[in-house]
């Protein structure tokens, strides 16, 4: 499979590999994003901004997005695998929350 070039914001450009899920390329590279409730959908902590265009999003994020009434205001990292060049923001860093990372999210 192919490398896609991430970037997020006050990181810079990382090559991931087509399918890792989002949060784990992230973290992988020294990203500092939150990620609770170890990659289910449920905590909406592993929050990020798009700033390229957005990969579709599945019932999982959709679900759980207009369940707590944001969707449309921020994607959830780990629901959303590399299938493209990315260019992000992270919303939600842990250490600016005070607390670890979160459970390590299953591949």
């Amino acid at each position: 499979m192919p490398d896609h070039k991430v970037t997020v914001a006050g990181f810079g450009t990382f090559e991931v590999p087509e399918g890792t899920k989002l949060v784990n390329a992230m973290e992988g590279n020294g990203v500092d994003v939150s990620h609770r409730c170890g990659g289910f959908a449920r905590c909406t902590t592993c929050r990020v901004e798009f700033k390229s265009d957005e990969p579709p999003m599945d019932s999982d994020e959709m679900n759980s997005l207009e369940e707590d009434g944001v969707l449309g205001e921020f994607r959830l990292s780990c629901q959303i695998r590399v299938d493209r060049e990315m260019s992000v923001s992270v919303l939600m860093r842990a250490s600016e929350q005070g607390w670890d990372p979160g459970p390590t999210v299953d591949p």
